[in-house]
């Protein structure tokens, strides 16, 4: 059966809810692991048929956490998961383009397969008081989650990807 892991990183729950949502609905379709970044690693990545990653932009850049997941796993996993699918999600208080941006790029140094464009949830979170606070996410955006994650896990368990 085809796995896929959901990794996230979440200090506010905005990006939390958007890979439980994708969580849910692979589910449907694939074994699907959901990991927060902290205790993701190696053996996860090399697991699995394909991925979802999901982080928060943070002073227009990945989160910390996110990044020190990929810090971790590069090179233990180069070489090992070249052309696996992936889509990533990023929850961002302004446009999320850079932290994605800085996703596709680790992304392209493994060697895998975007299988869509990100998925940037905005929150319009611009003072320190919002951007701090707990965020909710619109149902209508945690559907497109839900969307991308039954689609990669679909592909996977049909073997296009």
């Amino acid at each position: 059966m085809a796995q896929l892991l959901i990794v996230y990183h979440s200090r506010t729950g905005g990006s939390q809810q958007m890979a439980k949502a994708a969580c849910e609905a692979a589910r449907e379709e694939a074994e699907t692991h959901l990991k927060s970044a902290d205790q993701a690693g190696p053996d996860d990545l090399t697991a699995a048929d394909g991925y979802i990653f999901c982080a928060p932009e943070n002073l227009a850049a990945l989160s910390g956490a996110m990044k020190d997941f990929f810090d971790r796993c590069y090179y233990p996993v180069l070489g090992r998961i070249e052309g696996r699918a992936y889509a990533q999600m990023v929850c961002a208080g302004s446009d999320g383009e850079n932290a994605a941006r800085q996703m596709a790029r680790i992304a392209q140094g493994w060697r895998l397969r975007a299988v869509q464009d990100p998925l940037i949830v905005c929150t319009h979170a611009q003072t320190p008081e919002a951007i701090l606070a707990p965020k909710t996410i619109p149902d209508e955006e945690l559907m497109r989650c839900r969307e991308l994650g039954q689609a990669l896990a679909a592909g996977l368990a049909m073997g296009m990807f």
